[in-house]
């Protein structure tokens, strides 16, 4: 599924419950702080929702430059692409 700045890649899982990979491409956000910023709001994110999603392996991949990018904006790509995930 693809957002604004994410990509989520997902899959049914064996698992008993969801897991979650983050991938930041130096391309997209060159700073490391930043890299870093987006995968601790990533995983943040994902630790607050973990009880209501599917059980799925979930890849979220940095789509879009992240140079001028606001966190709010970040947080709302991330909850619309996770409400789309399908039961």
């Amino acid at each position: 599924m693809r957002g604004r700045y994410f990509v989520l890649h997902y899959r049914p899982s064996e698992s008993p419950t969801a897991r979650l990979g983050v991938v930041v491409a130096k391309k997209l956000a060159r700073r490391a702080v930043l890299r870093n910023l987006i995968k601790r709001m990533a995983r943040e994110w994902f630790r607050h929702t973990r009880e209501t999603l599917p059980h799925h392996d979930l890849i979220l991949r940095l789509n879009a430059p992240a140079k001028d990018v606001t966190r709010a904006d970040l947080r709302q790509d991330l909850a619309a692409l996770f409400k789309r995930l399908p039961k």
